[in-house]
């Protein structure tokens, strides 16, 4: 049970996460300090399973409210507010606090008219909508094969994932717990998710030509340093750092499944001139795009 159901007129709206795609990866895995900024009163449509390496908290999570510690792993659902608070005293940062993997639920689903044993993850899929907490030797292999997706690649990767989903799918009753109430109606930040979708619906449409931050700000009714540190604060991400990420990574499908030369995609990802390519393939892929397609199996 929820050390305190917490009544919802006392909840601030949940704000927006962005989550961005891998070109060569079919979930997000990262980890991560805290503090950091983004861990905060959050929701996303992605699925999202979370260990805790140290520190200790109150996991809020729709109308729940518990306490975390060390092995701590949950699954959270689309669109559940959630966020883990931390016990910190003044100045103390802790590095590497969080694992997180997050991934599309819907997008895995659909996929069973193929693979049909993965319509055994619908139950675990509903039940996570309202949030999940585990314990025992579930939570034990679930945090030990989290860590494991970390430096793996390739096909070993997908592996250890679909393992994991199956190590929660099969933990018995008393070591899953479900967290918010069934009739729990999340307060979100419908503003900020309009003019977030705008900007995204503008950054995809216009990604391969004048892309201007002045012309979405306008459309948005906003100031340029306002709809940036607004865009900042969402995403993670500057709004031209973003641009370069999405062009570069539309560049890494071409290099991966297409004949394209290097120069034709520069200019059909939205670059002007071969050089600019380079460098900004080279900040976010630590290599040339030549080098990129090279490597490909």
């Amino acid at each position: 049970m929820p050390d305190h159901p917490t009544p919802l007129f006392e909840q601030p709206p949940a704000e927006l996460e962005v989550i961005l795609p891998e070109p060569e990866h079919s979930f997000r895995w990262y980890e991560h300090d805290y503090p950091y900024p983004l861990a905060r009163w959050n929701h996303h449509p992605e699925f999202e399973i979370h260990l805790i390496r140290r520190g200790s908290g109150k996991l809020l999570a729709g109308d729940y409210i518990g306490p975390f510690g060390p092995g701590h792993v949950a699954m959270i659902g689309p669109g559940l507010p959630h966020d883990w608070m931390g016990d910190l005293a003044p100045g103390e940062y802790l590095a590497g606090r969080d694992v997180v993997l997050q991934f599309d639920g819907a997008t895995l689903l659909s996929l069973r008219r193929t693979l049909p044993e993965l319509g055994d993850l619908q139950p675990l899929f509903k039940r996570a909508r309202r949030g999940l907490v585990f314990s025992g030797d579930t939570a034990v292999n679930a945090a030990r094969l989290l860590e494991s997706i970390g430096p793996a690649q390739g096909l070993g990767r997908l592996a250890l994932f679909l393992q994991l989903l199956n190590t929660l799918n099969l933990a018995p009753q008393e070591q899953a717990q479900c967290l918010a109430s069934p009739c729990y109606a999340p307060s979100l930040d419908a503003r900020s998710s309009e003019r977030i979708h705008k900007a995204f619906e503008y950054l995809q449409t216009e990604l391969t030509g004048d892309l201007r931050l002045s012309v979405i700000a306008r459309q948005l009714g906003m100031s340029e340093p306002g709809f940036s540190r607004f865009f900042k604060r969402i995403t993670g991400h500057g709004f031209i750092d973003l641009m370069r990420k999405l062009r570069v990574q539309r560049a890494c499908r071409l290099l991966l499944h297409s004949e394209m030369p290097v120069t034709d995609i520069c200019f059909e990802v939205g670059y002007n001139n071969l050089s600019n390519f380079n460098r900004h393939f080279r900040i976010e892929m630590h290599q040339t795009p030549s080098e990129y397609r090279s490597a490909r199996p």
